[in-house]
């Protein structure tokens, strides 16, 4: 990619450059746009991305939404309804719609848009944002950053217990790209549940530019529920930074279905001691698709413990890709790690490159990872066969079970069954009554 190429990207990814917000917020996209224009797009010639090439992001003609445009209908949008919500924020092609959200007031509790939030409540994002997803070295990053203009806060007060809240990104146009933001903040002894969920009502080109930030206070706890269902002719890159405090627990499950290119980063920092972490993946994908997820876990306290599960279902020529790096620093003793990552190739043309890292600087530990790359057992297949299934249907079966194992740790059960119905119909599974 020659540099008059890099150039005309970056401009239309960055478009025009946000004027609004509060001085603080100014001076944060200025460093952000400073960055953005002296970082080097990512290339294959990059360790972090040798097995993702961009060039079909590169090439596309993406641009800034024009104007507003009218907001969906409800009903257009019913099926990505999740009734245990206690609210809901609706973005439509990067714009909040307060039409289409339900938010109620509650005792200790900040829900809402960001350019309201920073406005109404200034302490809850001003000192925050850039702080567990930093663009000094990111290009997408301060991407989002230099265009920051909305985005999703969920701020839970000590003590306070907020029931799943859905954040639904919604893609209604082609040959945009969008800069969503989500940032998250459990004080000291909260309880909160996220869904952060990305949908498409077109199947056409668009990039989601995507940024998370999630600070779990001692004693917290969050539960981060991560689903990607663009079109699988979008483009999806997000960066997920996470800091967990003091005998705080953060759990995240996060599901790629869609997007022709997808690239997830995921980093948890241990900023306390005695924390907990459970990290769960799936990648179903088929076709052309590529999904890419790199995970950093950083054990920098005494007395952690993480688990982490990532599964890939890859099927005809589709590509997925899994660097899931442990660190363990030096002082941080009694730490409990586990990282596995397990891959299913349903045809000859599908690919998996997975690569597990755990390093090690402290000496009482217990830490252990694995990667596993395979096909079906055909004793299995052969079992099920000689309980009177056919051969589809016991290969259907047995994938759905692979890929079903990581959907059932999600703490709501209407999004549980609904991805249910989405692995039964891309894996030929049982049928669900």
């Amino acid at each position: 990619m020659d540099a008059l190429q890099t150039r005309s990207f970056l401009d239309n990814l960055l478009g025009k450059p946000a004027a609004e917000g509060q001085d603080w917020l100014k001076a944060l996209r200025s460093r952000a746009l400073e960055r953005a224009n002296v970082l080097a797009v990512p290339s294959p010639r990059d360790e972090d991305w040798r097995f993702t090439d961009l060039t079909p992001l590169y090439q596309a003609s993406l641009g800034a939404p024009a104007d507003a445009g009218p907001d969906p209908d409800r009903d257009s949008l019913a099926r990505f309804a999740v009734p245990e919500a206690s609210a809901t924020l609706v973005f439509v092609d990067g714009r909040y719609c307060a039409g289409l959200s339900s938010v109620r007031a509650a005792s200790g509790l900040v829900i809402g848009n960001f350019s309201t939030v920073a406005v109404e409540f200034p302490d809850s994002v001003e000192h925050w944002v850039g702080n567990a997803a930093p663009f000094l070295h990111d290009l997408f990053t301060a991407v989002n950053t230099a265009r920051l203009r909305d985005g999703a806060v969920i701020h839970a007060a000590r003590d306070v217990s907020a029931g799943p809240v859905h954040c639904l990104f919604v893609a209604t146009r082609k040959d945009v790209a969008v800069h969503p933001r989500l940032l998250v903040r459990a004080d000291s002894g909260a309880d909160v549940t996220v869904i952060e969920d990305y949908v498409s009502l077109q199947d056409g080109a668009y990039c989601v530019n995507a940024v998370s930030e999630v600070f779990v206070a001692a004693h917290a706890r969050v539960r981060h529920v991560r689903l990607q269902r663009d079109s699988t002719r979008a483009f999806h890159m997000a960066n997920t930074g996470v800091s967990v405090g003091r005998d705080g627990r953060y759990s995240n499950c996060s599901v790629a279905l869609g997007a022709r290119i997808s690239r997830h980063t995921l980093s948890v920092e241990q900023a306390g001691p005695g924390t907990e972490f459970e990290l769960d993946g799936l990648a179903l994908i088929a076709g052309r698709q590529l999904a890419d997820t790199h995970s950093f876990v950083d054990h920098a306290q005494p007395n952690g413990t993480s688990r982490q599960q990532h599964k890939c279902v890859v099927s005809g020529g589709a590509h997925a890709v899994f660097n899931g790096r442990i660190l363990v620093r030096e002082g941080a003793q009694q730490t409990n790690s586990a990282q596995e990552s397990r891959n299913l190739l349903l045809s000859d043309k599908a690919h998996v490159d997975t690569k597990p890292q755990l390093e090690i600087f402290a000496d009482d530990v217990k830490c252990a990872h694995g990667a596993a790359v395979g096909q079906l057992e055909a004793e299995e297949v052969f079992y099920l066969r000689s309980r009177g299934l056919s051969e589809a249907a016991a290969r259907g079966l047995l994938t759905y079970g692979f890929a079903a194992d990581v959907v059932d740790r999600i703490p709501v059960p209407s999004l549980v069954a609904a991805l249910h119905r989405t692995i039964v119909n891309q894996t030929g599974g049982p049928q669900l009554g």
